[in-house]
């Protein structure tokens, strides 16, 4: 098969837990429905989230990971993206940086999960940090939270709320790691805004996308925008644009699961909302930052 007669093809290198929709439960499906086709790479498997559902089962696949980057050899697969999430180990840190070999031509999208709220994720050690660090500089675009994008200057996680000034630095520092296009989610402005940024390096524009906040937090969130962003810009979206439509896509599927009442622990009710990433849409909620 050529590239003109199948869809856009990207590795998804991310834990998979089976109860509360985040990591690929929620990648494969949206990314699916936006057009492109998801090759799950699955870090780790969990029966839930570790985030209030007691203590998951849980198995580590670095092994499954090398054997199958060795079997996409045989194959000689094309992948127009590789887009890594939750890795547990510098060893499977040192497998990304294989695929991304494997494949340099394709888009390299590194959600950087490392920690949230100004703290690490539990077992993420100094090493590891470190080893995503250096893995975020090879990528083309990355997705920090504020924790993240701290961990990753090698700063002490700040959960003020960031003046424009102070968004655009941030922004701008992590892209001269090597990334080209940046985004932060999540981020509270001393406008009183809660918004995603962007800073896009090859058109020099820095972007935000506020949304309505909510009181309450679902698991697996980032993974959905981060998801959504990664499709919309393989279907030729600008960063900004794809931003936007992620951004969008979220508050839409918050706002339909807290309208419902669900148990924030499952995370949210994509089911009830999938149809609208179908719609291509043009986003224009955007504005300069």
């Amino acid at each position: 098969m050529n590239r003109t007669d199948r869809p856009a093809r990207c590795a998804a290198v991310h834990d998979l837990s089976g109860l509360g929709r985040c990591s690929l439960s929620v990648i494969l499906p949206a990314m699916s429905v936006m057009g492109v086709q998801v090759c799950p790479l699955p870090t780790a498997v969990l029966s839930t989230h570790t985030g209030g559902l007691g203590t998951p089962a849980r198995r580590d696949l670095t092994d499954y990971l090398t054997e199958a980057l060795a079997h996409y050899r045989t194959l000689g697969l094309p992948m127009e993206c590789v887009y890594t999430g939750y890795l547990g180990s510098v060893a499977q840190v040192a497998l990304c940086q294989g695929l991304f070999a494997e494949w340099p031509t394709a888009m390299k999208v590194v959600d950087p999960v490392m920690g949230d709220h100004g703290k690490l994720y539990h077992g993420f050690t100094p090493e590891l940090v470190q080893g995503i660090r250096e893995l975020s500089t090879h990528a083309d675009v990355i997705t920090p939270n504020l924790t993240e994008a701290a961990l990753l200057l090698g700063e002490e996680p700040n959960t003020a709320p960031l003046s424009l000034g102070q968004a655009r630095s941030l922004l701008a520092r992590l892209s001269a790691q090597g990334p080209d296009v940046v985004v932060i989610t999540g981020a509270a402005l001393t406008t009183g805004e809660y918004a995603n940024l962007c800073y896009d390096r090859e058109r020099g524009g820095y972007w935000k996308s506020v949304s309505e906040y909510l009181p309450v937090r679902y698991p697996g969130t980032g993974d959905l925008f981060a998801a959504v962003l990664t499709a919309g810009l393989m279907q030729g979206d600008s960063p900004a644009m794809a931003m936007d439509r992620a951004t969008r896509y979220v508050e839409i599927t918050v706002k339909t699961t807290f309208g419902y009442g669900a148990d924030s622990r499952e995370g949210v009710m994509l089911e009830r909302t999938l149809g609208w990433l179908t719609q291509k849409e043009l986003p224009r909620g955007y504005r300069t930052l």
